[in-house]
C-alpha cells in the first residue's frame, strides 16, 4: 500500500472532532465525493456558520459561546445576545463562509482541485502545504465580523440586528451554492454518481 493511501485510510477512520459532533449536512455529500477519488481525501470541512465569540487577541479554548450552522433566526439571536450580557465581556459576531481542507496525492492533483474550486466561486483558495503532502484550502469570501456586545450592552438596535441576520443568511446560502457547484463540477469531471 502506498503512503498516500495509508494516510487517507488513517485520517478517514478517525473519530469526528468537530464542534457540532458530526458531519456538517450541507457539505457531507461533497466530502464523500472527494473521498471516493483515489488521489484526494478531506481533512476538515465546514459549510459556513455564524458564531458569537468572546473577543480575545489569541485563540484559546472556550471563546465560542454560541454557534449557528444553519439559517439564523432574529428572535433566537436576540435571546442569545441578552443571555450573554451577564458575561460582562466584549462579544463579537462572526459569520464565516464554507471552508474545506483536502489532501492531494500530487501537486498536479492539488492544482486541478484548486482550479475547479476557483471556477465554482471559492475565491479565497490556495495550495497551503507542499512538504510531506499537498493540501488545498478551499475557502469562500462571504463573511461578517464585528463587536456586538461591549460594556454590558448590545451595540446594535433591533433594526440593525435584523439586517445582520438577513445578510448572514444570504452569505450562508451563497456558500451552500458554491458547495453544490463544486460537487457538480466533480461529478462532471470524474463521472461520480
Amino acid at each position: 500500500m502506498d503512503n498516500f493511501l495509508q494516510q487517507k485510510q488513517d485520517i478517514l477512520s478517525k473519530n469526528d472532532k468537530s464542534s457540532i459532533g458530526g458531519w456538517d449536512k450541507k457539505i457531507v455529500r461533497l466530502c464523500g465525493k472527494i473521498n471516493k477519488l483515489p488521489d484526494y481525501y478531506t481533512n476538515s470541512s465546514c459549510s459556513g456558520r455564524a458564531a458569537l465569540i468572546i473577543d480575545k487577541d489569541k485563540k484559546q479554548e472556550g471563546l465560542f459561546v454560541k454557534m449557528y450552522h444553519d439559517i439564523l433566526n432574529f428572535e433566537k439571536l436576540k435571546k442569545d445576545l441578552n443571555e450573554l450580557l451577564k458575561l460582562k465581556k466584549t462579544i463579537r459576531f462572526k459569520q464565516e463562509a464554507c471552508i474545506l481542507h483536502v489532501s492531494c496525492k500530487t501537486l498536479l492533483d492539488a492544482q486541478k482541485l484548486y482550479d475547479k474550486a476557483k471556477l465554482a466561486g471559492w475565491k479565497r483558495s490556495g495550495i497551503i502545504a507542499t512538504g510531506r503532502r499537498f493540501i488545498v484550502e478551499l475557502n469562500s469570501t462571504e463573511k461578517l465580523e464585528f463587536p456586538i456586545i461591549a460594556s454590558g450592552k448590545i451595540l446594535v438596535d433591533d433594526n440593525f440586528l435584523k439586517i445582520i441576520v438577513k445578510k448572514s443568511n444570504e452569505n450562508l446560502k451563497k456558500s451552500w451554492e458554491k458547495i453544490e457547484r463544486l460537487e457538480k463540477s466533480l461529478n462532471n469531471s470524474y463521472n461520480l454518481a
